[in-house]
């Protein structure tokens, strides 16, 4: 942070009143989500979270991550195609995860049938931290990237007005010219728009899967204007609608109450509270259309915890990417210490290390949506009572990132404005659309840089975000 907004912090009433304005304007704009009292509408309605003031990002690093994020379109691509990775890989996994099984065991099913679909749908966002080096630089570092329900694009596209706004009442015109454009929920709609153009069909509708309760409507509302907008309609289905008006043609089209689908894109099925007996049916009718789904289940087991491990080992990306060193160095240079605990000797290693300086590690399982992530005593107390069981299959450790902590000022509907230290997270949106059965693959690819700012609160959700602020002590 400018260290000319020190003071600023420091000065209460002052923060009292420009926190007032920045939530007002936070309104205004949209950056809004249902509450939690009334999940399921949006009669009232309040702000997102976010922070007062706009953080940092090094301007290297930021050219960085848009550098690799084209890379990890790719590599999210290739690892979706290749069934003998997927399936070494995850082998240990499944044994004893049964999310990641029961989305496996739909993947076996669909490939022994046969892919239906012949264009592939992309949306991802690469999570990363600053990691602070010893000499006071500092290197960007993946945290995960998410292959589906990627969110945030849609609010993010609407904070950095807000930023403005506040610097400008603070008369800092020259620190609010710097806050970047960013409109995300346009590039996310411009990979639907095509990946259904490509589908064919004139008259075909891109289906939504929502959950019931959605408090983060505005969001996903921000990508569907943006459809309309181009004359393509969305409907917005639960898994439970499909499983009782969806159906399949003889040539495997997809139709949702009489009308044909061209796109799915999942705005649900990340988690394993969100699958009932019948919502695991209804995903299995999905994939197995011609419909392009976003993601496809190759694409969401190509964003687990375990393939990002496995990436990790030394010449898994050659043979992923070959004939692409300068992609694989970009790809790996972003990569933080990533550790296998399979039965045997490395998990042991692992383990040992993990035991012996716990501060330095993470424990995560094959979980999206936040909040899942084990640290200090916590993690101590997992891996004491996992190390000696094949349950551990189901976790990897990972390197804990370090940043620079800093100060800011989390706006939360209820909650004082207060100042925390705070640690930054910075996410690329990729956006890729790619052909099977063809002689050369071909692809139409964006990146976005989403600038949501949010606070812990979220963290519950999928809803890691670009420029998204934690107090430290939660880290």
């Amino acid at each position: 942070m400018d260290t000319s907004w020190e003071s600023l912090l420091q000065d209460e009433h002052q923060l009292e009143v420009l926190a007032r304005q920045a939530v007002d304007r936070a309104l205004a704009e949209g950056v809004l989500l249902r509450t939690a009292q009334e999940p399921s509408s949006s009669e009232v309605v309040s702000y997102a979270p976010f922070t007062l003031l706009p953080s940092r990002v090094p301007r290297a690093l930021l050219e960085q991550a848009y550098a690799v994020q084209m890379d990890f379109n790719v590599l999210v691509d290739a690892v979706s195609q290749n069934a003998a990775f997927l399936e070494q890989t995850l082998s240990s996994t499944i044994k004893r995860d049964e999310f990641t099984a029961r989305l496996f065991d739909i993947y076996k099913q669909v490939l022994k049938e046969g892919i239906a679909q012949t264009v592939f749908l992309g949306l991802n966002r690469s999570d990363y931290m600053f990691q602070r080096r010893l000499d006071g630089s500092s290197a960007l570092k993946q945290i995960e990237i998410n292959t589906i329900s990627a969110s945030f694009g849609g609010l993010a596209s609407r904070t950095p007005a807000v930023h403005r706004h506040v610097l400008s009442v603070l008369s800092k015109t020259e620190e609010a010219a710097k806050i970047l454009s960013n409109n995300p929920s346009k590039g996310l709609a411009l990979g639907i728009a095509k990946a259904w153009e490509l589908y064919g069909s004139a008259n075909a509708v891109v289906l939504l899967i929502a959950q019931e309760k959605e408090r983060n409507i505005f969001d996903q509302r921000a990508i569907e204007n943006e459809l309309l907008a181009r004359n393509i309609h969305v409907i917005r289905r639960r898994f439970e609608d499909v499983s009782e008006k969806g159906s399949l043609d003889q040539d495997r089209r997809l139709f949702m109450d009489g009308q044909e689908v061209a796109v799915v894109y999942f705005r649900d099925g990340y988690m394993p509270r969100q699958y009932s007996l019948q919502n695991w049916e209804a995903r299995l009718l999905l994939e197995r259309s011609c419909a392009v789904k976003c993601p496809d289940i190759a694409t969401q087991l190509a964003g687990t915890k375990k393939v990002q491990q496995e990436l990790s080992r030394v010449g898994v990306l050659e043979v992923l990417l070959p004939g692409q060193p300068e992609a694989v160095a970009r790809l790996r240079a972003t990569f933080a210490g990533l550790y296998s605990l399979d039965m045997g000797e490395e998990g042991d290693q692992a383990i040992a290390e993990a035991l012996a300086a716990p501060s330095q590690f993470v424990l995560k399982p094959q979980r999206e949506g936040g909040g899942n992530n084990l640290y200090g005593e916590e993690m101590v107390q997992a891996l004491v009572r996992l190390k000696d069981i094949e349950e551990r299959a189901s976790y990897i450790l990972m390197e804990k990132i370090e940043p620079e902590p800093f100060g800011n000022c989390l706006l939360r509907p209820g909650s004082p404005a207060r100042v925390v230290q705070c640690i930054s997270e910075l996410g690329i949106f990729g956006v890729y659309v790619s052909f099977s059965g063809m002689g050369s693959q071909k692809q139409f690819q964006r990146k976005e840089l989403d600038t949501e700012r949010k606070s812990v609160e979220l963290v519950q959700w999928n809803s890691e975000s670009c420029q998204e602020e934690f107090p430290e002590s939660l880290h």
